[in-house]
């Protein structure tokens, strides 16, 4: 069984989280700028087996398209090309920032840690997986 893997999509950082191999437990991976995503996903694939992607699409409260949501649906159909063995899924993301800032700021982590864009995307990144982790089905 391989990993299931999460991309919170930036224009200029992409926060990456990851499954353990059993896909029970989300762990924040890496910070990778987005230029560089898919020499970053080619090198990680090569060694991990992923048999899933999730990528975080930005919605707005009334469930409509953001800004950016026609940047991830294009940064997908890009992902599947070069990656076709691998199924890709979005998965809302709304509040994943916003939920990552409040845990770092409880965690007690210092001003710095907090103002740390790449520390934020990956804690996104990570509670992005864990609940898709949560909405699908158990699995015995």
């Amino acid at each position: 069984m391989g990993r299931i893997m999460a991309i919170d999509y930036g224009t200029r950082r992409c926060g990456i989280a990851v499954t353990d191999p059993t896909q029970t437990i989300a762990s924040a991976l890496d910070t990778v700028p987005t230029k560089s995503i898919f020499e970053y996903l080619h090198h990680y694939t090569t060694k991990e087996e992923v048999a899933l992607i999730i990528v975080g699409e930005p919605k707005r409260l009334n469930n409509t398209d953001s800004e950016t949501t026609r940047m991830v649906h294009g940064f997908c159909r890009l992902l599947q090309t070069k990656f076709p063995a691998i199924p890709v899924r979005l998965f809302d993301e709304r509040f994943t920032s916003k939920i990552a800032s409040r845990s770092l700021l409880e965690s007690g982590q210092s001003r710095k840690v907090r103002r740390d864009k790449g520390v934020l995307d990956r804690v996104s990144a990570t509670i992005l997986l864990q609940d898709y982790l949560t909405s699908i089905p158990f699995k015995e």
